[in-house]
């Protein structure tokens, strides 16, 4: 039986089967992939998405090392024009076997992730480093943001200075 596919991304490998000693595993999404995956992120485009991993270890400890990369399309927080900018985001995850998990509390230890069914879905993997990689607030190579200034900015605390003056004026 294979797992459900989690998101508009899905790569699920059976680790069982892959060589013993070092695998290469290679995502690369489709354009509809992208799309569907750009409407998650609510970014206008993703372009060009391709996880490679490197996968060393055993079922009780698999270590998947690799890159994520793309070409997002985003927004600019200044100007709101859309501009593309690239992702390259490095990966470094372990699992392990969910029979060895069983019966732990993962907030007292760090956990590797789970090998469900002697499975793992790279394609899940891959877009959730995207995800990371993303700039939450981004700006279009070279705008920056300069605060608006509409005359001169009183000091804090100008309106108690000149309270004081003329109470000091009106004593004399």
């Amino acid at each position: 039986m294979t797992p459900k596919p989690e998101g508009p991304l899905s790569r699920s490998v059976n680790v069982e089967r892959l060589p013993k000693d070092r695998a290469e595993i290679v995502v690369e999404a489709s354009p509809a992939e992208c799309e569907a995956l750009a409407r998650d992120f609510k970014i206008p485009a993703i372009r060009d998405l391709v996880g490679r991993f490197t996968l060393s270890g055993s079922l009780t400890r698999l270590r998947a090392e690799g890159r994520v990369e793309a070409v997002v399309t985003q927004v600019c927080t200044v100007t709101l024009e859309p501009f593309e900018a690239k992702v390259s985001e490095p990966v470094e995850v372990e699992f392990t076997n969910a029979d060895i998990l069983e019966g732990t509390d993962a907030e007292d230890v760090d956990l590797p992730d789970p090998i469900v069914n002697g499975r793992v879905d790279f394609g899940v993997l891959t877009a959730e480093f995207l995800a990371l990689g993303i700039d939450p607030y981004p700006r279009k190579p070279g705008v920056a943001f300069e605060p608006v200034t509409v005359g001169e900015e009183p000091l804090p605390f100008s309106d108690l200075a000149a309270l004081r003056a003329k109470l000091g004026q009106d004593k004399s």
